[in-house]
């Protein structure tokens, strides 16, 4: 999983010889922004390139922005990517049918509305009973 797959990284651009990188925080109090700024700018350095990071704050990143691939990779980490376009209604009260990313099964239920992080909700599957995160709509 990449901070490009959960469309974080907005863009990256070589403007006067200097790896410019625009980032998109999940939230505005995301505690791990600071964090993923620093890995992006660690790693054009190491690259070889001088770098600079600008956090774009609007548009506001939506779950909308999480690539094909992005939404697949969670899944296989066993995640349950977000079902719902946001702005949606039904997802912007809680109301979503969440697949199980193990067995994709409907049949889950909401255990928690926080998860490991505040943008995930912790649920359970009813069919093979196993606890996971869900990535929950923004």
């Amino acid at each position: 999983m990449t901070v490009a797959d959960l469309g974080i990284l907005r863009d990256v651009a070589i403007v006067d010889g200097v790896a410019v990188a625009k980032v998109t925080p999940t939230y505005s109090g995301c505690p791990a922004t600071l964090a993923i700024e620093l890995a992006i700018e660690t790693a054009l350095v190491e690259a070889g390139f001088e770098a600079r990071i600008e956090r774009v704050l609007s548009p506001a990143w939506t779950t909308d922005w999480i690539s094909a691939e992005g939404r697949e990779k969670l899944r296989a980490y066993g995640i349950a990517p977000p079902e719902e376009a946001s702005g949606s209604k039904l997802a912007l009260f809680g109301e979503v049918t969440v697949h199980c990313p193990r067995c994709n099964s409907t049949a889950t239920e909401k255990i928690s509305e926080f998860g490991s992080t505040a943008c995930k909700a912790q649920y359970r599957c009813t069919a093979c009973r196993e606890p996971f995160d869900y990535f929950k709509c923004i």
